[in-house]
């Protein structure tokens, strides 16, 4: 696991941005597994001025992991539902890249029949070749994606009910500002399993903050367990790159070793 620690977030984003582009132009037409909150954004904005300066995002396939059950949108309608991940992703990444439209995958809120659904999603990343680059957050809980405390290390895509924090939290990033009201949020969503995500054959975790600094430790530096799913990137043996400011790093017990390694292999490469 490559622990990387920069000075701020846009440090970091700056990064994050360059190890999924460096993946973009080793394989130019690679399947990425894209995360939403406001953790990514500033990544997606620095690809946005990557693909401005040539990134070409052309043959380039993506796999979201997860959306709220009950709402969504079409790609060609892209302001029906305001608090979609589909929309969040138009807007923050999709619209400004030349990325296609039939290479976008985002689960689908408003299916009618979910668990179908859960198992085709399954199914076309493996279609897909299976996904190149798995970028993740981490959540005020340690969940990945919707896998909430106490979600089965080996899970697959599914529909899971939402942890009270994580309905806290996000009620309070996206949902408020849009004058919904608590009790409209919707409280199920798809997710990728961790098993799932597992799959992925590289892993890039980002996380910033204060806030996230003793989840962070948690997860990387602590056991291995469901109750702090993100916990699971130790069981990932192909290559991790988790790239923190120095805020989200500030709990971490081998802090020191973590930049003496960093700096080291910045010299070796």
């Amino acid at each position: 696991m490559k622990i990387v620690i920069k000075e701020n977030y846009e440090e970091m984003s700056k990064y994050a941005a360059e190890v999924i582009a460096s993946c973009i132009r080793a394989k130019p037409d690679c399947v990425l597994g894209l995360a939403t909150g406001s953790t990514p954004i500033g990544t997606y904005k620095e690809l946005i001025k990557m693909h401005n300066n040539g990134l070409d995002f052309s043959r380039v396939k993506t796999f979201n992991l997860d959306e709220y059950l009950g709402i969504g949108m079409n790609l060609d309608k892209p302001y029906n539902e305001d608090q979609s991940y589909a929309r969040f992703m138009y807007e923050e990444l999709f619209k400004h890249i030349n990325i296609k439209k039939e290479n976008i995958h985002i689960p689908d809120g408003l299916t009618k029949e979910p668990e179908k659904f859960c198992r085709w999603y399954e199914e076309e990343i493996k279609k897909a070749g299976g996904i190149d680059l798995q970028l993740l957050g981490i959540g005020g809980d340690g969940h990945w994606a919707f896998n909430e405390p106490g979600s089965s290390l080996q899970s697959r895509t599914r529909v899971i009910p939402l942890a009270k924090q994580t309905l806290d939290d996000n009620y309070e990033s996206f949902f408020k500002k849009s004058g919904i009201s608590r009790d409209e949020m919707p409280r199920f969503a798809i997710t990728m399993g961790i098993g799932t995500i597992l799959e992925a054959k590289n892993i890039l975790m980002i996380a910033n903050g204060e806030r996230k600094a003793s989840v962070v430790a948690k997860a990387i530096e602590g056991p291995i367990t469901s109750q702090i799913t993100a916990s699971a990137i130790q069981l990932h043996s192909g290559n991790v790159t988790v790239v923190l400011d120095e805020a989200a790093a500030s709990k971490l017990s081998n802090i020191e070793h973590y930049k003496y390694v960093e700096k080291l292999m910045n010299e070796y490469n």
